[in-house]
């Protein structure tokens, strides 16, 4: 963890940009000798955020799984809609 005075991002950017960059960490930026703010490279943020939404469905799926609450297996799933898609194709040719 990397922890810079605030004015570094004014006077020193590119140096806080590059070890964003090259840590691909967050570094923490204080004001008064308190935390004020967090900089960190975009893609870092990018890959943060997809990893935090996998966690929360994944949590969500494991929430259902310990409820008893069961979903449907891939295979169940094409069969229902296969049936589906030959009722509707069914009725296309009986009304034509």
């Amino acid at each position: 963890m990397q922890i810079k005075p605030s004015a570094s991002i004014r006077q020193k950017y590119n140096e806080v940009a590059a070890l964003c960059k090259s840590t691909g960490e967050p570094v923490y930026l204080t004001k008064n000798g308190e935390g004020d703010l967090v900089v960190m490279d975009i893609e870092a943020f990018v890959r943060r955020e997809k990893m935090l939404k996998l966690r929360e469905e994944l949590l969500v799926v494991e929430e259902d799984r310990l409820a008893g609450r069961v979903g449907v297996m891939p295979d169940e799933l094409d069969k229902y809609l296969e049936d589906i898609i030959a009722e509707v194709e069914h009725e296309k040719e009986t009304s034509i």
